[in-house]
């Protein structure tokens, strides 16, 4: 199974709810910081969800039933609470098209779409899983050469026989959500704030 289908297979344990973010603001709104995240999770959905419609329209069948090779590995993104910046050859009139294909389809149930192989996410889950079993095995195993080598060969392996399918639950539970909140602002040739060219895909939050 390639990195692209891992999470087909999975069910949505806790579906996402229209409201869900909005009443969470409602509840938690003093929290500092609390706005910016739920924003970010939904920013960070759209992201994705528009480098697969855009991989679509370039004439590459790109869905989360895809191969990993179907996707288009030179278009790179970046998240922020005002919108996304997205990197790589891309035509501007297709841009628009696919960011509003893309809120259109999550907002319509295709979830799954929120998730990309490719997400920072992946790594991050998969460094952490490495070093701390790696840490673990360490301290378990006795402290001869031949047996810590071995043991962290072993560790090593298994975080990356696991890593993917954690760091796809990650991205769903955690640093995605679907953009019921978000509304389209612009979408325009940018510049980054360490100076690159780029895209961005201004967004504001709106209660659902």
């Amino acid at each position: 199974m390639s990195q692209a289908t891992i999470y087909d297979s999975w069910d949505w344990f806790f579906p996402p709810q229209k409201d869900q973010d909005s009443e969470l603001l409602q509840q938690w709104g003093f929290v500092p910081g609390i706005k910016d995240l739920l924003v970010l999770r939904q920013v960070h959905a759209l992201e994705h969800a528009t480098v697969w419609m855009l991989s679509t329209l370039g004439g590459v069948a790109a869905h989360r039933n895809s191969s990993s090779s179907d996707d288009n590995e030179n278009i790179g993104g970046l998240s922020t609470e005002k919108g996304f910046f997205l990197y790589g050859d891309i035509n501007l009139e297709q841009l628009k098209k696919a960011v509003h294909l893309a809120l259109a389809r999550l907002k319509r149930g295709e979830w799954d779409l929120a998730i990309h192989p490719r997400c920072g996410t992946n790594s991050s889950v998969a460094a952490l899983l490495t070093t701390g079993m790696i840490l673990t095995t360490h301290l378990v195993l006795p402290r001869e050469p031949i047996g810590q080598l071995v043991g962290m060969g072993l560790a090593t392996a298994t975080a990356n026989y696991f890593a993917p399918d954690i760091g796809m639950m990650v991205q769903k539970y955690i640093t995605t959500a679907i953009p019921f909140n978000l509304k389209i602002l612009e979408i325009a040739k940018s510049i980054d704030m360490w100076g690159n060219q780029a895209y961005f895909v201004g967004l504001q939050w709106q209660t659902s």
